[in-house]
């Protein structure tokens, strides 16, 4: 019979098999290798056995034990964190499948990077250095939000004397006090709820905030009051649509809220960034691609008065300014040989802008030779 330490031995091999691959996700199954997603793709790891379901019973149970958690029975799933006998640090998901147990982990890598080795467009160090408003990551899971949160704040904390704090489901990031002072809050430890753990923080005098993500229309009004009182706040949402996210934010609220809140984001927002990774010419590595809207007093102004398509002009035509769209930046990353164009092409949210946009910066390039 399988002990608790034979199973969590056995969940630690799985571990260090994604960090010895560069896996961003492990999936267990019963009656299946186990599966790691590598730079995007699926793949069988067949260094190992088909996965019974009692083993991953067994591993279930062991890990609940080992975390001093109950189980929540029924079809509930169960969200923990878990770090590896080699100190690496994973986000478990356990759920049910056809009355099987499965685990969908994320590898929370932990390490933080530069601007410069995340291939981050400059636009998004110039954020770190604003000192209130309310600053949107958008993009699928998976896309590298966490990370380059993780670098705005690393990056704050080692120029600035300030109060951070931050409230992660689970936390990702571990940030030691360098110039700044940090503290971070976990759901189901240190707090219930995001909406709740951002009205406390109105009294833990925070001068940055960062809100794991936005799930529900209380957090967001929460994190809207936080950043309208004077802090600097950062938060994330699943959308991949930069000027669509302020729809599907004032969306959440009932028709008679839905213009006194997007007068309170036209006041308060500060820039969205979306995030898309795209897998580079030489197949071995994802880039960033970063749709950017830069909320200045005529985009605050559209967005008070419900124009969507006016703001889409404006990051077409404001550059100078900080904006792209993603068809621009995925232009972009072709003209630079870092995406192959048949790849990008088939990607572009319009292929017409997309072709545009290579041709001007092509153009460009020639012109500047002349």
């Amino acid at each position: 019979m399988e002990t608790q330490e034979d199973v969590l031995e056995l969940l630690d091999s799985l571990l260090q098999h994604a960090v010895y691959r560069d896996a961003s996700d492990i999936h267990l199954s019963a009656y299946c290798y186990p599966i790691y997603r590598i730079q995007g793709d699926l793949q069988e790891a067949r260094e190992f056995s088909f996965l019974s379901p009692e083993s991953l019973i067994n591993m279930r149970d062991s890990l609940l034990a080992y975390k001093e958690m109950s189980d929540p029975g029924g079809l509930q799933a169960i969200d923990l964190a878990y770090t590896s006998s080699k100190n690496q640090r994973y986000r478990i998901n356990i759920y049910s499948e056809r009355g099987s147990v499965c685990f969908a982990i994320r590898w929370l890598k932990g390490q933080f990077s530069s601007f410069d080795e995340l291939n981050l467009p400059e636009q998004i160090e110039q954020l770190a250095h604003l000192n209130t408003g309310l600053v949107l990551l958008t993009g699928a899971t998976g896309s590298g939000k966490s990370t380059t949160l993780a670098a705005l704040l690393n990056h704050i904390n080692s120029e600035r004397k300030c109060h951070i704090l931050t409230i992660e489901d689970p936390i990702e990031f571990v940030h030691q006090n360098q110039q700044s002072i940090v503290h971070q809050r976990e759901l189901h430890s240190d707090v219930e709820g995001f909406a709740e753990a951002v009205r406390d923080a109105m009294r833990e005098d925070p001068d940055v905030i960062l809100v794991g993500e936005m799930r529900d229309k209380e957090t967001i009004r929460a994190a809207l009051t936080a950043a309208e009182t004077g802090h600097l706040v950062f938060s994330t949402l699943h959308t991949n649509d930069a000027v669509g996210v302020i729809d599907r934010i004032i969306g959440l609220f009932s028709a008679d809220e839905q213009v006194s809140i997007r007068q309170q984001l036209a006041i308060v927002l500060r820039a969205v960034v979306t995030q898309t990774l795209v897998l580079n010419s030489e197949g071995d590595q994802r880039l960033p691609v970063n749709e950017i809207l830069m909320v200045n007093p005529a985009v605050a102004h559209l967005i008070r008065e419900h124009r969507p398509e006016q703001i889409r002009s404006t990051m077409e035509t404001g550059r100078a300014l900080g904006n792209q769209t993603f068809d621009y930046a995925l232009a972009l990353r072709v003209h630079q040989g870092e995406v192959a164009e048949q790849r990008a092409l088939g990607l572009a949210h319009s292929k017409k802008a997309f072709s545009d946009a290579l041709i001007t910066l092509n153009k460009s390039v020639l012109l500047r030779k002349r």
